[in-house]
C-alpha cells in the first residue's frame, strides 16, 4: 500500500436504485389494417410496430374508416382522435399475399389525364395496364404514375410523353388484385409460433414487444374479433408470464351480434360460459358509435384507460368508470341503439361487466373485472387494484433486474428494501396508495434457498378501492321543526 499524507476520496456504489418505471397502459392491439396503402407492405405485417400519432400510425400501417374491414383501425381513430394518448403498438395480420382477391378487368375512361379508381384495398403489386383492346402493355415508370388520395383510392396519372393519349375518348383495360379482409379468420389473429423459422404471428407477436421496442405490454385488445370466444381466451392466456415475467391486462367484448347477446339480461350468461372471467379480463358491451363511425368497445375502453392513466402520473391506481367516454351513444353490431338506465347498467356491473351510460353525457360504467362475482378478492375483483399488482410487478422487475447475478449479501437486501421503500412512501404521500412496504425474512429463505443463489422478498402493497357506492342518510328532525316554532 502507498504511503498517504492528505485528505483523499473515494466513491461507493449508491445502495438505492432509482426505479425505471413501467409505462402502466402500453396498448398492444392485433387486428387488420389497410398495408396496401404503405410502399412495403411487408414491413408491417406480424410485427409489433409503435406508433405515437395518428400521422406516423398512418405512414407505417395504413389507415381507413372502414373499421369493419380494418379493425386496428378503430383503435388508432379511438387513441388519437378521441382521447389523443400514446403509444400504440400495432400488430396487423393481414397479408397482401395470402387475404387478396382478383378484380376483374374493366375499362376505364381518362379525364383530365388521370384515373380514379374509387375502391379501397388495391394492391400496387400485380397492378397492369393495357390499351383498350389489351394488347399493348403501359410501363408503370414511363406511362403511368400510381398514388393513393387521402380516401385510400387509386389514382393512376398518365406520364405526359409517354405511350398513353389524354384524350377524353382513351380507354385503359386495368387489372388488379385488392386486399380481401374476409378472409383473415380467428386463427390468423390468435397466431402461432414456428420454431423451424423463428416466426410469430397474430398474438405470439405480445412476446416481441419488450425485445424489440422495450416497451412493456400495459393492456391487450383485439377490436372485432375478441367478441369471438377463441380469441378471447386466447387474450387472457398472454396476460400472463409475457416473456416469462410481465402481467398485463386485456380489454374484451362481448358478442352483441344476432347470434350473440342483443338484451342486458343476458350478458352474464354469455360471459360465463365462454369463460370471460379472469381477474386480467375487462369485459365490454355492447359496442359504441360517433356519429356514422361504430367501434367495438374495448378500442374506446382501452383509449379511456391510458387516457386516464396519462392524467393521474401514469400511476394505475384511479378507475376508468364514471369517466367521459366521449361517444354519440352505445348500439348493438347491427347499429340498434341500447339506452340502459343506472339499474340495468348497475346489473351489468354486478355480473363484472362493463359498460356505458348516458348520464348528463355519455360516461364509463363499471369498475369490476371478469372474475367478479365468482371471486371478491379485492385484489382481483377491481379493476383500478389488480392493474396496480400488475403495475408493480413489472416495474419490480425493470428495476431490480440489473441486480440479477450481484453477490448475495447484506447490502444486496438493504439496497432493495430501502429503494423499495423510499419509492413506496412516494407513492403514499401523493395518496396514489394506503400503503406499501418490503420486507427480508429469515424464515421465508431457508439456508437450501441461499445456497442455490434464491432469495425471497415479502412485499405488501394497499391501493385504494374505488368508492363505488356512496350512501347519504337522510332523516327528519322533529325537534329541529318544535323548535323552529317555539
Amino acid at each position: 500500500m502507498p504511503y498517504t499524507h492528505g485528505v483523499y476520496m473515494q466513491e461507493n456504489p449508491t445502495s438505492v436504485v432509482a426505479p425505471i418505471t413501467a409505462d402502466s397502459a402500453v396498448q398492444v392491439i392485433v387486428g387488420t389494417a389497410p398495408v396496401n396503402l404503405l410502399d412495403d407492405p411487408a414491413s408491417a405485417i406480424n410485427k409489433p410496430i409503435l406508433v405515437n400519432t395518428f400521422a406516423e400510425a398512418a405512414a407505417k400501417i395504413g389507415y381507413s374508416d372502414s373499421f369493419d374491414k380494418f379493425t386496428l383501425c378503430q383503435s388508432i381513430d379511438a387513441s388519437f382522435r378521441v382521447f389523443n394518448v400514446a403509444p400504440l403498438v400495432l400488430i396487423n395480420v393481414l397479408d397482401p399475399d395470402t387475404h387478396k382477391e382478383a378484380v376483374e378487368a374493366s375499362v376505364k375512361t381518362i379525364s383530365n389525364g388521370q384515373v380514379l379508381i374509387a375502391e379501397e384495398g388495391i394492391l400496387k403489386s400485380g397492378f397492369t395496364v393495357k390499351d383498350e383492346t389489351g394488347t399493348t402493355t403501359y410501363d408503370i415508370t414511363d406511362d403511368y404514375t400510381l398514388e393513393f388520395n387521402d380516401d385510400g383510392y387509386m389514382l393512376l396519372k398518365v406520364v405526359t410523353g409517354g405511350q398513353i393519349a389524354t384524350d377524353k375518348k382513351t380507354k385503359l383495360t386495368i387489372n388488379y388484385d385488392k386486399l380481401d379482409p374476409s378472409l383473415v379468420d380467428k386463427d390468423d389473429i390468435i397466431g402461432g409460433y414456428t420454431a423451424a423459422t423463428g416466426v410469430y404471428k397474430g398474438l405470439e407477436c405480445v412476446s416481441q414487444v419488450y425485445p424489440r421496442l422495450g416497451l412493456v405490454p400495459g393492456l391487450l385488445l383485439a377490436p372485432g374479433w375478441s367478441h369471438i370466444p377463441e380469441v378471447g381466451i386466447a387474450l387472457t392466456a398472454k396476460c400472463e408470464g409475457i416473456n416469462g415475467v410481465f402481467k398485463a391486462n386485456c380489454i374484451k367484448d362481448v358478442d352483441c351480434t344476432a347470434t350473440g347477446v342483443v338484451e342486458y339480461s343476458g350478458v352474464k350468461a354469455w360471459k360465463d360460459t365462454n369463460s370471460y372471467t379472469d381477474k386480467h379480463d375487462i369485459v365490454c358491451w355492447p359496442m359504441c358509435k360517433i356519429g356514422a363511425k361504430k367501434y367495438y368497445m374495448s378500442a374506446l375502453m382501452a383509449a379511456l384507460i391510458a387516457f386516464t392513466d396519462a392524467n393521474n402520473d401514469s400511476v394505475p391506481y384511479v378507475s376508468p368508470s364514471n369517466k367521459g367516454m366521449r361517444i354519440s351513444g352505445t348500439i348493438l353490431a347491427d347499429g340498434t341503439e341500447v339506452y340502459l338506465d343506472q339499474v340495468q347498467a348497475n346489473v351489468l356491473n354486478g355480473g363484472g361487466i362493463c359498460t356505458a351510460l348516458n348520464l348528463n353525457g355519455w360516461r364509463s360504467w363499471g369498475n369490476n373485472t371478469g372474475i367478479y362475482p365468482s371471486s371478491s378478492d379485492i385484489k382481483d375483483r377491481f379493476i383500478p387494484v389488480r392493474r396496480m399488482f400488475d403495475w408493480w410487478g413489472d416495474s419490480f422487475i425493470l428495476t431490480y433486474f440489473q441486480k440479477v447475478d450481484s453477490p448475495l449479501n447484506k447490502r444486496l437486501i438493504e439496497a432493495v428494501v430501502d429503494s423499495e421503500n423510499i419509492r413506496a412512501n412516494g407513492y403514499k404521500a401523493r395518496f396514489q396508495i394506503a400503503d406499501a412496504h418490503i420486507e427480508y425474512s429469515a424464515a421465508e429463505n431457508p439456508v437450501t434457498d441461499l445456497l442455490n443463489g434464491k432469495i425471497t422478498f415479502h412485499q405488501y402493497l394497499t391501493p385504494f378501492p374505488p368508492a363505488e357506492t356512496i350512501i347519504n342518510v337522510l332523516e327528519f328532525d322533529p325537534a329541529a321543526l318544535t323548535a323552529a316554532l317555539e
